[in-house]
């Protein structure tokens, strides 16, 4: 599994630019999970690889059991940081979403803005998803958001611009400086990004590289067929469950719903 650890390590740097109201993606995990499962609720959640869990505080604020799980011990310090100032009870776990083992089950899962990128080979995905499904009440759902293909794919990854600024610092991050390709064999492409910082008068600039893995449709129904724990129940382009999964402009994202097995 590979990260952008010189970014995610920075986790107050990559909070000035993330940190945005989620409400809307909750709204449509709230749905999707009552389409879908056909209850109810949820009545628990956990995001995964959730930085400082931007989902999981909207949800606990909602008054829904959630967790919070991050590899990086910056995220998840950062996330406990944020629930204790909104007075919010939150589960937090650092570990490897390829084999994490929960308390007890959850109703519904979810990885945001690409998390699942840093899983690279069929191995590590099908672990994934069977840690996943052991680790949801049955019936439950997984929800998967990624890049729509018009903006990756394996014949263009494209460009990407972030900024924000707060209390006076700006943090811009200038994402596949080095135009990357993908391999047409593995899916997998090394990744460079420039994170600059202005603070106090200085700039900075974090240089990073990482591998990452591009997913498609078909690979993500072949893959929870090898698992054999989870079946995709839909696919969906925006936080819209009106929305297919499409090449028209209001297809922003590729969104898969994935449900446990029982």
């Amino acid at each position: 599994m590979a990260e952008h650890l010189n970014l995610y390590q920075r986790a107050r740097y990559y909070d000035i630019i993330f940190d945005r109201d989620v409400g809307r993606e909750v709204d449509f995990i709230q749905n999707a999970f009552r389409r879908y499962a056909g209850r109810t609720g949820p009545a628990s959640v956990l995001d995964l690889a959730c930085g400082p869990g931007y989902h999981a505080l909207e949800f606990a604020g909602r008054g829904v059991k959630a967790t919070g799980l991050d590899l990086r011990a910056e995220m998840v310090e950062l996330g406990q940081e944020k629930a204790a100032a909104r007075g919010l009870q939150l589960s937090w776990v650092q570990a490897d979403m390829r084999t994490f083992k929960l308390p007890e089950p959850v109703d519904a899962a979810f990885t945001v803005f690409d998390g699942l990128d840093a899983l690279l080979t069929n191995d590590d995905l099908v672990r994934h998803f069977n840690a996943v499904a052991e680790n949801l009440t049955p019936g439950g759902i997984y929800l998967i958001d990624l890049s729509h293909p018009r903006d990756c794919s394996l014949a263009r990854y494209g460009t990407f611009e972030y900024a924000g600024s707060l209390n006076g610092v700006q943090v811009q991050i200038h994402w596949a400086t080095n135009s990357p390709e993908h391999d047409l064999v593995t899916g997998v492409a090394e990744v460079e990004l420039a994170m600059v910082i202005r603070e106090n008068g200085n700039e900075k600039t974090v240089v990073d590289q990482a591998l990452e893995r591009i997913l498609d449709p078909q690979e993500i129904q072949l893959l929870c067929l090898l698992s054999g724990r989870l079946s995709p129940v839909g696919w969906h382009g925006d936080y819209d469950l009106a929305q297919p999964l499409d090449f028209s402009a209001a297809s922003r994202r590729m969104l898969a719903v994935l449900q446990r097995k029982d």
